[in-house]
């Protein structure tokens, strides 16, 4: 069972103009065939309705992760995940997912997975010192994020995040055609006392990510790390809803980081989404041993 969250009728956007920063063009970006179209910024006023069932999840897909060792089965739960989430009380199958701590090699079992083979992906590397892409130890390729969408994805990019230079973060964004709308996944620094234990490059993240407002249909899914009531988040309340946050201006939602036991310990997953659209939420109650986080799942319904 999930968590439902009632409709939420969500205000419009107010977000300023901004510039995203785009990677150089190579490797670091991996993508399905992908048709170009206009900016999400230059389309027209009026967009047609649309609506996005919207997964983010991270799935620990490394060495010391609950399936880091078994690949293959943890691509099956992230197939599986995709079909049997609830939200608002009812079952609904995914046409986007946002990933984090996935392996470039558990991304290309997706793609060659039987339902998933007409989606498109991309794919973006966290960076070690110097910029070299960080590898998985299983040997499932690079770890990194991800963003598929049952849609032809155009102008694909890594936005490079503000990072140490040891541990180098990046949101990976594509444009979904059938909908019109930007689609980023992003996991920011962590707590680590080699990476960010007091926030400063999580700050600086958020207020990057806080830039996407300026498009017209965004959808942010991502492992953010801080917990809802956290003044870093916000710039992301300010310009964009959270799909659980609750009625108002209430910062809450259901606890998607788990424990050993998988008990649920903190809200630290989100889907930020801009404020024209309306959206409901849901989380699973029981624990999820494939992952150290639960999914969380929404219905978006851009008008």
């Amino acid at each position: 069972m999930r968590a439902p969250r009632a409709l939420i009728p969500l205000l419009a956007v107010c977000g300023a103009a901004a510039v995203v920063v785009t990677a150089g063009a190579g490797a670091a970006i991996e993508h399905g065939p992908a048709a170009r179209g206009p900016a999400l910024a230059d389309a027209a006023e009026a967009l047609p309705p649309a609506t996005v069932n919207a997964m983010t999840w991270n799935v620990c897909g490394d060495t010391g992760c609950p399936m880091g060792e078994r690949p293959a089965e943890l691509a099956e739960e992230i197939v599986a995940e995709t079909a049997r989430n609830e939200v608002g009380g009812r079952r609904v199958t995914m046409n986007a997912v946002f990933l984090q701590e996935v392996c470039s090699g558990h991304v290309d079992k997706l793609r060659a997975t039987a339902g998933l083979r007409s989606w498109n992906w991309a794919f973006a590397p966290s960076r070690t010192t110097g910029g070299a892409e960080r590898t998985c130890a299983n040997g499932q390729g690079r770890m990194g994020v991800a963003v598929g969408a049952a849609s032809a994805l155009s102008d694909v990019e890594e936005v490079r995040l503000p990072s140490p230079e040891n541990h180098g973060r990046s949101a990976v964004c594509g444009t979904a055609t059938t909908w019109q709308a930007r689609l980023c996944s992003v996991q920011l620094s962590s707590t680590r006392w080699d990476d960010d234990p007091r926030g400063e490059w999580r700050g600086k993240q958020i207020g990057r990510l806080a830039e996407l407002a300026a498009e017209n249909r965004v959808i942010v899914g991502g492992d953010l790390t801080e917990r809802p009531e956290s003044p870093a988040l916000d710039p992301l309340y300010r310009e964009f809803a959270e799909c659980d946050q609750g009625p108002g201006e209430a910062r809450s939602g259901a606890m998607t980081q788990q424990d050993w036991r998988g008990a649920t310990v903190a809200k630290t997953d989100y889907l930020f989404i801009s404020k024209t659209a309306g959206t409901s939420c849901g989380v699973p109650h029981a624990p999820v041993r494939s992952s150290d986080h639960r999914p969380l799942a929404a219905t978006v319904r851009f008008r």
